[in-house]
């Protein structure tokens, strides 16, 4: 057992929303005022015990990892490989060759769509999304199409924000050669039927992508369960490092696809005649890998095993409820998305107040919101709206965050009133 482990046992003996202690970025005033924290959407704070692995590696530790003999390297590589057995374990992958570390979320779906879906995409093809999507899950099919003369699909979406379902499996057919969706929506918080639409994409051999950068912190998640044939999520939405984030693919899928970049740890043997490349995971993890941001995002999974997934669910569901009714009591509130089924994040407009006006009011009142887009400008297009205020929750927020959001609300609106 580290010296760290039993401070890490100990912290988890408190329950989500009581656990502002545990991050000490929570623990400043900003402009006068204790922080609220309401921008985990964006990127979520980091607890003490992870800041403490990536700290201890870097003071202890830091060496190349695979290639060295001496200790150093040894260590190293020992805490990088045992991230990515946490990382198997978090999402129940098969086995450990199923999870490559990535960047974050964005380089994961372009992983797949240039090592996965470009070989073979021809005319004619299409890969089907939503209206929901996040631009990295929009992007870099629209550059692939572009490439192949592939054609991309998008499923519309509801007043509430809610898939139109019964279009989104009508466009799946034979010429659909990939379903990318997200599990959770960014800038309405909309969890989507992903197992539903998992399992009719495989009736017709269509494989499944699934964005889960809103979802891994927020709910348990578990690969297998879901059958999908990939799924990419971000450290730093899941209170760990900025820089490292994870695809998890089948590892059928994953041995049939080339290499995304050349270099480094991704090759056996290689000669101007040709090159060997790695198995898996590696062949996909070119170069020195962000080796401190794998081990502080396995510190960040072993943190939210200690708590537990369904623990953290309930608990940020009850703030959702809570938020969701105190923010309709405010006058000249106007909520964006109210889907029926929805995690930690609500937009919003208030009155004709624009939003970065209104973000820049509630930080003067310690409150941090996001505004703006969010990365989703069509779902905004959709609304015939710029962009919104968004708050979004963590396991560290409680009722008393949403006090002091909606006074800042009520503050805000006697300022522009």
């Amino acid at each position: 057992m580290s010296e760290q482990e039993p401070r890490i046992a100990e912290l988890h003996a408190a329950q989500p929303g009581d656990r502002r202690a545990d991050f000490p970025a929570l623990d400043q005033q900003i402009n006068g005022h204790s922080l609220v924290y309401l921008d985990s959407a964006a990127s979520s704070q980091a607890p003490t015990a992870v800041i403490d692995a990536v700290a201890s590696y870097q003071q202890n530790d830091h060496a190349n990892v695979h290639r060295g003999v001496h200790t150093l390297s040894h260590r190293a590589t020992e805490a990088y490989e045992g991230a990515r057995d946490l990382v198997k374990s978090f999402v129940n992958a098969s086995t450990r060759s199923e999870v490559v570390f990535t960047r974050g979320t964005t380089e994961a779906i372009n992983l797949v769509a240039q090592s996965f879906c470009r070989p073979v995409l021809k005319p004619g093809d299409r890969i089907v999304i939503t209206h929901l999507e996040h631009h990295s899950n929009i992007v870099p099919w629209q550059q692939v199409c572009e490439q192949t003369g592939a054609e991309l699909l998008v499923a519309s979406i509801d007043e509430k924000g809610q898939i139109n379902i019964a279009e989104l499996i009508g466009m799946l057919d034979e010429r659909v050669r990939i379903l990318a969706i997200a599990h959770v929506s960014n800038a309405l918080g909309s969890i989507l039927p992903v197992r539903e639409l998992v399992e009719k994409a495989h009736s017709l051999d269509i494989p499944v992508l699934i964005d889960g950068a809103q979802a891994v912190p927020h709910m348990p998640v578990d690969v297998l369960d879901l059958d999908c044939d990939f799924y990419a999520f971000s450290g730093h939405k899941m209170f760990g490092p900025t820089g490292i984030g994870v695809l998890y693919g089948k590892e059928a899928r994953l041995e049939s696809m080339p290499p995304w970049q050349g270099g480094g740890d991704m090759i056996l043997e290689v000669s101007f005649d040709g090159t060997t490349y790695n198995e898996l995971p590696y062949k996909f993890e070119a170069g020195t890998p962000n080796i401190s941001g794998a081990i502080g995002l396995g510190a960040a999974v072993r943190y939210l095993q200690g708590i537990g997934m369904d623990v953290i669910a309930r608990h940020e569901q009850e703030i959702l409820d809570y938020m969701t009714s105190e923010l309709n009591k405010v006058d000249g509130m106007r909520l964006i998305g109210t889907a029926d089924e929805k995690a930690s994040v609500q937009s919003f407009l208030l009155d004709d107040i624009h939003p970065h006006d209104l973000g820049t009011i509630l930080d003067h009142q310690g409150v941090a919101i996001r505004t703006g887009h969010h990365c989703a400008m069509p779902v905004m297009n959709r609304f015939g709206i710029p962009g919104t205020a968004r708050a979004s929750l963590a396991l560290y927020n409680n009722r008393d965050d949403i006090d002091r959001l909606v006074e800042s609300l009520n503050a805000a609106r006697k300022i522009f009133s």
